[in-house]
């Protein structure tokens, strides 16, 4: 390709002090850039590589969510700036591909998939947050107490303790004498077990039979609170805290590991 057309495909995202470099790639440059530098792409290379046209619909689609989407903490935006970061990785991808370098339609093809796989990634992240983000309000007397124990425990099975363990101390601190008091202070304990907190998780773990002596997450709580105090090297009370459980809850799912933990394989 001649050096006219090698300058206009490269100077409207290169150009040092522009307005595409100024802005995010958030912003009305950044918006319509990636569609600009796919249509040069296949102009250079003489001809449109199947999946063009899919690659260029995936990523209208991909800036319409992204401008109509609402960042509603600070989860999302990291989130939003991973998926900037992976637009701007994309645009270099297809800056290296100019006609000025003798760059094939087979490569141009290569290519393409590779944006595409990019772009999958980039939209499922989106979509994940979309769903949080479109989740209905909470009541006008505040946050539904069931809402903010599932979505804390979503969080503590996919492994953000920090977020969980907060939206776990927000439902006690807002509703103590809740039904899903007790398992929520059990959650505060896995949360630190889950980091290999394990003083905090034993001290943790204790709470819960003092919350809800009558509770169904009693016996789990004794049997986490063992294996805290044993990873503690306190053996002597991790042995008599399973020797509480089989003796409190014989029928308990959790008993029978401490039997197993304690070497008896017969209820008592």
């Amino acid at each position: 390709m001649g050096s006219e057309s090698a300058r206009a495909f490269r100077d409207p995202v290169s150009r040092p002090g522009s307005e595409t470099t100024r802005g995010s790639w958030g912003g009305a440059g950044g918006r319509l850039m990636l569609p600009v530098l796919v249509a040069g792409l296949a102009a250079s290379a003489g001809c449109v590589p199947p999946g063009m046209l899919t690659l260029r619909s995936g990523l209208d689609s991909l800036r319409t969510v992204v401008d109509t989407m609402r960042v509603r903490d600070s989860v999302t935006y990291q989130a939003i700036a991973e998926i900037q970061v992976d637009l701007a990785e994309q645009r270099e991808i297809l800056l290296s591909t100019r006609a000025a370098t003798g760059t094939t339609t087979s490569e141009v093809s290569q290519q393409m998939e590779r944006l595409e796989a990019r772009l999958g990634e980039a939209m499922g992240r989106i979509q994940q947050m979309s769903q949080r983000s479109s989740a209905p309000p909470p009541a006008a007397g505040g946050v539904d107490p069931t809402q903010l124990f599932d979505q804390a425990t979503q969080d503590l099975s996919q492994g953000r303790y920090a977020i969980a363990l907060q939206s776990y101390r927000e439902l006690l601190a807002r509703y103590p004498s809740h039904e899903l008091a007790d398992n929520a202070q059990y959650g505060v304990g896995e949360c630190f077990f889950a980091e290999s907190r394990f003083d905090s998780a034993a001290t943790e773990y204790a709470r819960v039979e003092a919350l809800n002596p009558a509770g169904d997450k009693v016996p789990a709580s004794l049997y986490k609170l063992a294996l805290s105090q044993e990873k503690l090297g306190r053996s002597a009370d991790s042995r008599r805290t399973l020797e509480d459980l089989v003796k409190r809850f014989p029928s308990s799912g959790e008993a029978q590991l401490a039997r197993e933990r304690l070497g008896t394989s017969k209820k008592r």
